[in-house]
């Protein structure tokens, strides 16, 4: 019976932790740069799984970026989907800071914070998420990796007392000619 309860715990535990460890990537390149690969045009595409693995959204995400007169980086986010629904629209306001990144953005229900380590950026901040009638609180912990400077990968973990609920993975490529990223792919 101990054993039982103790494997139990275990697997609590575990679920409650992503597999992310930061300082992996402190030394992995290349370095992000936020504010250039933002500025100017990014086109992205992803997934939202469930907790099961099972599809429940596909969308593509146009992102016109660019940085306003007190510094402050705008990312005017425009939503598509092919397979379920969600949020349309959403602009983000992202401030530079001693320590990292702080955002807002009018649906999402705290500051995010953001934190650079190397090719890693973590980007955490709680939203009302809602699905079907319901609205729940959930923490969205997302991890962006460069690939380069044109392409970035994106892992979110969508968590509701500290358990994973769902996952999202986005790609996203700054089609801007004049970063010398004519190669990339659109969705």
């Amino acid at each position: 019976m101990k054993l039982a309860v103790l494997l139990c715990a275990l697997v609590l535990l575990s679920a409650c932790r992503s597999s992310v460890q930061s300082d992996e990537y402190q030394n992995m390149t290349p370095n992000i740069d936020v504010y250039d690969f933002f500025d100017g045009q990014v086109n992205a595409w992803g997934i939202v799984q469930n907790r099961s693995g099972e599809l429940v959204q596909r969308f593509k995400v146009r992102i016109d970026g660019s940085v306003n007169d007190v510094g402050e980086l705008v990312l005017d986010e425009a939503f598509t989907y092919g397979y379920g629904d969600g949020v349309k629209q959403r602009v983000w306001t992202i401030k530079n800071g001693n320590n990292g990144f702080t955002g807002n953005a009018p649906d999402i229900a705290t500051t995010a914070v953001g934190t650079l380590y190397g090719n890693a950026l973590r980007w955490q901040y709680e939203m009302d998420l809602p699905v079907d009638d319901t609205t729940y609180r959930v923490v969205f912990d997302d991890w962006m990796w460069a690939f380069d400077k044109c392409t970035l990968m994106n892992r979110s973990y969508i968590k509701k007392f500290g358990l994973v609920m769902a996952e999202v993975t986005i790609f996203m490529q700054n089609t801007e000619v004049s970063k010398g990223c004519t190669g990339a792919l659109h969705p």
